[in-house]
Formats: C-alpha cells, structure tokens, sequence
C-alpha cells in the first residue's frame, strides 16, 4: 500500500463521559487475550471467520508491541457484520464530527457553504466548522440538525456536544463545542458505513479524498482511502487523543474503518504512529476483506 505523509494538529474543546459497551458486539473468545476482537453476534459472512481471526491475531501482535490503548473497528459498507479489535471503547469526537456537521449544512445551503465545508474537511479548519455549525440556528438546533444525520447512518446513541458539554454548563464560550461530543468506536465505523448511502453525502465523501498531505497518516497511507481524522489533549492530562475514519476500497466494495490511539507518552507524534501501523495492518489484509455497496 502507498504511504503519504504525516501529521498536523487541530482541536476543539472536550467533554468527559462513561463508556459505554456496544451491544451489537460480542468477544470472539477464539483469539486470546481481552478486546483483542469483537465480532457481531453471527460469525461474519462477508469477512469470514479464518479473516477474522487473522487479523484478529496480527492486531494483538501488534498491539503487544505498543505502548497505550487502540482501537479499531471495520463493517462493510451499506451495513453487515461488526469487527471490533483493541481496548478503547469511546472518547471525544474532537475533528472526526464535522462530517456529519459538514453533511447537515450542505444540506441547507449546498452551493453557499461548498468552500466552507471543503476547507471544514480537506483542511480540519476549526473557523470553517463552527461558520458551518451558526448556519444550522442555535447550539440546540445545530445539535438536532447533526444528531438527525447520524441517526439516518444507524447512530442512535450518540449525543453531539452543545447541550452536555462542560463549557455549556458553565455558560462558557461555547465555540467548537461539537469536538466535545463523546463518540464510541463502534458508533463511528457505523455511520461511516452508511455515509456514502446517504442522500447528498457525495460532496462530503469527494472531500474526504482530498485531505491535506499534512493530516494525511493513518488511513491516509492506503491508496484512495476517504478518511477524516480528529486529535487534541485531555483537559486534565494534555495527553492526546488521536481519532480517525473513513472508507477503503476492496474488490467487493469499501469498506469502514474507524480507529483511535491514546499512546501513554501523550504525544500527538506516538499517536499518529501508532494510527499508521493500524492502518498498515489493514492494507496487508484488504485482499481478504470484503466490502459491501449501498442498496440503493
């Protein structure tokens, strides 16, 4: 697979909250070792139960060797089975949640906001999302208009930032508070496989093409990988967080990814490393992973 560059840095600000376990997935206890994989409840028809535990082993390998928490998370495009590997389960959306953001103002203005929502995306420009965020009305209706567009993907759970956040409570600036919205793995690699199924999502997905060299690691090393990262430092340790999603082609269809890294050093550096090995090992697998398409 062919590599591109690295890393950059952006940010948001951040709200705290509890983890919370996916029901839709179960351990696959033929793998040893804990959340090194989860599978959806049925052994999985499109990737096959020898690919899985594959991968499943190469990523506990790999995750042996590393020094923080990881997680990744893969579904064929346009719904199926759940392939979930690695011990991080949920934290702030930071970047990653202006697509959905970028989705719902397009939808209101598609030609007035395209430069904005491309430089929202391709460039992770904060002052681009939050103009595309004041186009949707209130913190509330921001809030409703995002919320609707992940509840079209599937994502029914997630709760996007502006009416729990830490600054919202506190009657603080409320700028960039969508990076705050806490989004587990598996919720994300869910949306992701239903962006491109989604009515004027092509737009948004051509973006996710054209990301900056810069912010190009992780799944931005995989050959015409449509992919949106997101990063920024916890408030009470300054160590980052590192998130990232998108879609990779097979010969059967893309599929979704969803990954993130917390590497104990903190940096944004380690992180981003660590997202590049992630999405290596899936690039040595893709010729065993199969995609899917939208059903209509």
């Amino acid at each position: 697979m062919a590599a591109l560059l690295a890393v950059s840095a952006c940010g948001a600000d951040r709200v705290t909250g509890n983890p919370v376990a996916d029901p839709a997935a179960v351990a696959l206890g033929a793998v040893g070792g804990p959340g090194m994989s989860m599978i959806g409840p049925t052994l999985p028809d499109l990737f096959g139960l020898p690919n899985v535990v594959s991968l499943a082993a190469d990523f506990a390998d790999l995750e042996a060797g590393l020094d923080g928490s990881v997680g990744l998370a893969i579904m064929p495009v346009g719904g199926g089975d759940m392939t979930v590997l690695g011990d991080w389960v949920v934290g702030d959306a930071w970047s990653t949640i202006k697509v959905p953001l970028a989705l719902a103002a397009l939808r209101n203005d598609p030609e007035g906001l395209r430069d904005t929502a491309e430089a929202a995306i391709t460039y992770s420009d904060n002052g681009a999302a939050q103009a595309l965020w004041d186009s949707l009305g209130t913190g509330n209706e921001a809030a409703d208009a995002v919320e609707a567009v992940l509840h079209e993907a599937g994502d029914m759970n997630t709760d996007v930032g502006s009416r729990h956040s830490q600054l919202a409570a506190l009657g603080g600036n409320q700028l960039y508070e969508f990076g705050a919205t806490d989004w587990t793995l598996t919720d994300q690699v869910r949306f992701a496989a239903q962006l491109p199924c989604l009515p004027m999502a092509n737009r948004v997905v051509t973006f996710m093409s054209e990301i900056t060299p810069s912010q190009s690691w992780g799944l931005g090393r995989l050959i015409d990988a449509q992919f949106k990262g997101g990063w920024g430092p916890h408030d009470d340790t300054g160590k980052y967080l590192v998130r990232q999603f998108g879609l990779i082609p097979t010969l059967s269809g893309p599929i979704a990814v969803a990954m993130a890294a917390e590497p104990e050093s903190g940096s944004f550096e380690d992180a981003t490393d660590m997202m590049d090995k992630m999405a290596m090992l899936v690039g040595e697998h893709l010729p065993n992973l199969h995609g899917g398409l939208c059903s209509h």
